[in-house]
């Protein structure tokens, strides 16, 4: 009976997700489709990027070379904001700028640190932006930008169009991140799949939708919508910088998210171990550090993406067929993503030890903040120290 129960509970989430979620699996929400083939920008409209970087000094001139080589009609400048960096990043910048021949498009600034009661990117993306704020001659957006991205000459223009054309006050693309190495091919998709389920693009995109997100590696803002939002501050403490940011300015205006193939991540990950740290980073802050929530989340992952193979195999019916009919349900909606990947599509039955991992990942965040070692990276703890540590 009970795993009668279960199998029902695991194929009516299957059903829900791949039919009333959003149609976040199918992958829509492409920046290629974003601006409207007519869309054109003023020659005066001025942008300036704003890049947040720490210890980057191995990726950040390849991503500044992209950034400088942007095809973009009007003004573009560079702030890059080093985030006490320990192997001459800011150098490495200065000296690659001036040989692309945009010394003068390029400003680097030093930070201090976070303050008490900021998160280490976003206190550095607030010193950009008083730095921007305080210019005399304001620009039309500011694209906030992680330092270890690279971008295709387009990509800017692009954006800029298609905020212009549909005025909205965010513009976000989710970077594709590398897939090279055998551990990035099983997990990679699966974070992209994830993320797009816990904020479907096209509810996102929905300015009558009260679900809100962005993708931190690529961020244009208007920035009188950002000041008038409260600016950073508002968000300060915030572990999951990009979600925050997309719930503060859809109060503003429209907001929008959509995948590129023309952003793409320099970070590697080419071991298990260098996953499982990109995700336990943050992943209890996404529950918002409740115990309770995490509870939720690992029985709802277990029933949607565990039962099934395992009643699949050993269940007997009619748990057995309707398990059988759930997994593939996951599996097909999986395949996109796959595909987004250039991954073979049988890669989606392993879907549910995929998911298994991440769970594990899930547990290990509430675990690592609850010993105050929550939120690392780059030697810093960041989550919410509402525990002791032990």
């Amino acid at each position: 009976m009970i795993s009668t129960l279960i199998a029902l509970a695991a194929l009516a989430a299957g059903l829900y997700l791949i039919a009333f979620h959003g149609g976040f699996w199918r992958l829509t929400e492409h920046d290629r489709r974003f601006a409207p083939a007519d869309a054109t920008i003023p020659p005066g409209t001025r942008v300036v990027a704003i890049v947040p970087a720490r210890d980057e000094a191995d990726v950040i001139a390849t991503s500044l070379r992209s950034l400088l080589r942007q095809d973009f009609p009007g003004r573009f400048d560079i702030v890059l904001v080093d985030d006490e960096s320990a192997d001459g990043t800011a150098d490495v910048a200065r000296a690659c700028a001036a040989a692309e021949g945009g010394a003068d498009r390029l400003t680097v600034l030093s930070s201090r640190g976070p303050d008490r009661g900021w998160t280490g990117k976003l206190a550095a993306m607030h010193r950009g932006f008083d730095h921007v704020l305080a210019l005399p001659e304001q620009p039309d957006f500011v694209l906030f930008c992680d330092a270890d991205i690279a971008f295709e000459p387009p990509v800017l223009a692009r954006l800029v169009a298609g905020a212009m054309a549909r005025g909205t006050v965010l513009s976000s693309l989710m970077v594709k991140l590398r897939c090279e190495s055998r551990v990035e091919r099983w997990f990679v998709p699966a974070f992209i799949f994830f993320f797009q389920k816990l904020y479907p693009f096209t509810r996102v995109n929905d300015p009558r939708s009260k679900v809100a997100g962005a993708a931190g590696g690529v961020m244009l803002v208007r920035p009188e919508a950002l000041a008038r939002a409260g600016g950073l501050a508002a968000i300060r403490d915030a572990l999951i910088d990009d979600c925050a940011l997309g719930a503060l300015m859809k109060t503003q205006g429209p907001i929008w998210l959509g995948l590129t193939d023309d952003v793409f991540s320099l970070r590697a990950y080419p071991s298990f171990a260098d996953i499982e740290r990109m995700v336990t980073r943050s992943a209890y802050a996404q529950l918002d550090y409740s115990p309770f929530q995490l509870l939720g989340a690992m029985a709802g992952m277990s029933v949607v993406y565990l039962a099934p193979p395992v009643l699949t195999i050993f269940g007997e019916s009619p748990a057995r067929e309707m398990t059988l009919v759930a997994w593939l349900i996951m599996a097909q909606a999986y395949m996109p993503s796959l595909r987004f990947y250039g991954l073979s599509r049988m890669h989606a039955f392993a879907l549910p030890a995929v998911a298994a991992c991440y769970t594990w990942f899930t547990a290990l965040s509430a675990w690592r903040h609850l010993r105050g070692r929550g939120g690392e990276w780059k030697g810093r703890y960041q989550a919410r120290q509402e525990q002791p540590t032990p």
